[in-house]
């Protein structure tokens, strides 16, 4: 019930911007965009500022000069009722205009996120529409036969370097280094509103795992907080490198009572840390 509750749409758009970042300044990007004074509504439009600007990134290299997005949350299937749902928006979006044409039919995307691939959908498409998918990239699927350009996301399949953020808006993250390298991209980002955005949604969706985690942070902060306070950064670093100390008398045999009389600390935190 509670992984049902959570706002999975917000946190998508916020890792979306955070992917497009460096594109971001000639892109105009509306959440939850209205298609009349009442729903229905587009998860998310992008309209790009300079119309021949290509993208850079390989999720945006499709796009046009307007760019419709529908999203499905982990553990959502796109449907083919999915499907027409977002071409006939689309087409309502380009005609809900004062003037004829004042949205150019052949500057329309449409691109479908997803965690899963909708064979269904898929097979429906290609058998009714003649419509086939075309692996282009790793997780980016063209959608070829229709008039309209059309891709498929499978945000687990993106590769980590560019969509890092899209990848790991998931349920089942790791415990461990998977989390901690989460924790650490966040860490150099935390005042950004998208990236607190999408790790709170990340840290919700995958508490018992952050939890796991959590005791070893919470050891590190309470072990250096007068350095947190003063240089946040310094503090953390000292941390990290006391820690990978610790561990690494560990793992040579050292005991608990001889890694705290060499790190000079009380045996109590040394264990918690270790644990």
């Amino acid at each position: 019930m509670e992984k049902r509750k959570l706002q999975w749409h917000p946190a998508f758009g916020a890792a979306l911007r955070i992917t497009l970042k460096d594109e971001m300044e000639f892109l105009e990007m509306q959440e939850e965009y209205l298609l009349s004074k009442k729903p229905p509504q587009i998860d998310i439009l992008i309209v790009k500022k300079l119309r021949d600007r290509p993208i850079k990134k390989a999720i945006g290299k499709i796009f046009r000069q307007h760019n419709i997005i529908e999203y499905k949350a982990p553990g959502d299937y796109l449907s083919i009722n999915d499907f027409y749902k977002v071409y006939g928006y689309t087409c309502f979006y380009q005609s809900n205009t004062d003037r004829i044409k004042e949205i150019d039919p052949e500057e329309l995307t449409i691109t479908f996120a997803c965690s899963r691939y909708p064979r269904e959908m898929l097979k429906h498409l290609a058998e009714v529409r003649g419509i086939h998918a075309e692996n282009r990239d790793k997780g980016i699927y063209y959608l070829i036969g229709d008039a309209i350009p059309m891709q498929l996301l499978i945000t687990q399949e993106l590769t980590q370097e560019e969509n890092f953020w899209l990848k790991n808006l998931r349920m089942d993250l790791k415990a461990g280094r998977e989390i901690q390298n989460i924790v650490a991209k966040y860490e150099q980002n935390r005042h950004s509103k998208d990236y607190a955005a999408v790790m709170d949604l990340i840290t919700r969706a995958n508490w018992k795992e952050m939890e796991a985690d959590r005791k070893m942070c919470d050891a590190l902060k309470e072990l250096f907080a007068e350095e947190l306070k003063e240089e946040n950064e310094k503090g953390m670093e000292r941390g990290i490198h006391l820690a990978k100390l610790i561990f690494k008398l560990s793992a040579q045999g050292s005991s608990d009572e001889e890694i705290a009389e060499k790190c000079d600390l009380p045996l109590e935190q040394v264990r918690e840390i270790l644990e």
